[in-house]
């Protein structure tokens, strides 16, 4: 069942970068909200590249099957049309299609696309030669990671790669247009289904060829956006993508770091410790070898909790890919000057609803990953 509101736009709030925030004020039709009530006033988003950007007494139609649900979209509706106001068409040189087949499919000019600018530096594109490329499977691991990269290489060049696993709109992360804005980040290449970055790609393979040889990056992070979907299962989450993405990076040369989803504030015993998800993820799905960083043994903070976790990632992840002839490689990494790097990111860690002084070593475990890229760049 679809949730359709109808709803007039009053005011503006906190926006950034391909992200309009609104005010709305639902109307009453007897559908949807509680149609006793006088006004219900919320919160909604608009993607300007979908709807342009509808202005105060504008009237626009709403889904809000998230919000009516409270489901984790930041109690945001989303804006669909705008009900008395078309959006100017915009100049697109290449035929590339996003979210395709969707009544919000958009054309964009990709770097692969034969019409676009880059074609001819892609054509020719066809090597990493060894760029780190960093993998985790939450998108607030995001802060972190770049945390981690610059405790080690402080002028390394960061290109995000956003996939399709979660949130179509690479717009939707606050996070990344953050980090881009303090420019902590080159560049955000939104690849397969997703949309809206700085660059278009068709896939990953191609975002991380465009990372390396159009932005001219030394480390590539690729994440889904917000938005990660988990069911309980064994199988039945969207970070599965992940394996996915350490194998682009490992058959076009790059060098493959796994980010280890760790927790010491979860409530839930399978993310306790070292989460299934990054044991399923890269101890039964991972065809290619990995770096797996975990704090080194003659780091002050080792402790039980960090032994366990040691023990579980060999017991998981390393034996499990080494009966099938993968040889993954545990990286023991210093954390030394890690929170420092942590509490000084211009944007707020949460993971879950935990900050970081909740759950630290889900922030240490991606600041780790984070280090063991860095050192990874190959020398000039």
């Amino acid at each position: 069942m679809l949730h359709w509101e109808r709803a007039t736009v009053t005011g503006s709030r906190s926006s950034w970068r391909g992200v309009d925030r609104l005010q709305v004020e639902i109307e009453r039709d007897g559908r949807g909200a509680d149609a006793s009530a006088e006004t219900e006033t919320v919160s909604a988003i608009a993607y300007p590249e979908l709807t342009g950007t509808p202005a105060v007494g504008e009237r626009v139609l709403l889904n809000t099957n998230a919000l009516r649900r409270g489901l984790g979209t930041g109690g945001d509706a989303l804006v669909v049309a705008r009900l008395d106001v078309l959006p100017a068409p915009e100049e697109i040189t290449g035929h590339m299609v996003k979210a395709r087949y969707t009544p919000m499919q958009t054309m964009v000019d990709a770097i692969d696309d034969p019409e676009g600018e880059h074609y001819a530096t892609m054509q020719g594109a066809e090597d990493l030669g060894g760029m780190p490329v960093l993998v985790a499977d939450l998108h607030s691991s995001l802060p972190a990671l770049v945390a981690g990269i610059r405790a080690e290489r402080h002028s390394a060049k960061i290109v995000y790669v956003h996939t399709d696993g979660a949130s179509l709109p690479a717009a939707y992360s606050r996070s990344a247009a953050r980090l881009r804005e303090a420019g902590l980040l080159a560049s955000v290449i939104s690849a397969g289904q997703s949309f809206g970055g700085d660059l278009e790609a068709v896939t990953v393979h191609s975002a991380l060829l465009g990372a390396k040889h159009v932005v001219g990056g030394d480390i590539a992070v690729v994440i889904q956006g917000p938005g990660n979907l988990g069911t309980g299962t064994g199988w039945g989450f969207s970070g599965m993508q992940a394996a996915e993405h350490l194998h682009a990076a490992a058959a076009l040369g790059g060098a493959p770091v796994a980010t280890l989803r760790v927790s010491n504030a979860d409530p839930r015993d399978r993310h306790r410790g070292l989460s299934h998800h990054s044991a399923t993820t890269y101890g039964r799905a991972t065809l290619a070898p990995v770096h797996l960083p975990i704090l080194s043994r003659r780091d002050h903070r080792y402790n039980a909790f960090h032994a366990s976790v040691r023990e579980q990632v060999k017991s998981s992840i390393v034996k499990p890919a080494r009966a099938r002839g993968t040889e993954h490689v545990l990286a023991e990494i210093d954390a030394k000057g890690l929170r420092d790097a942590l509490e000084e990111m211009p944007v707020r860690l949460s993971t879950m609803g935990r900050s970081l002084g909740e759950d630290p070593e889900a922030f240490r475990y991606a600041a780790l990953a984070g280090r063991c890229a860095a050192g990874l760049i190959p020398t000039r």
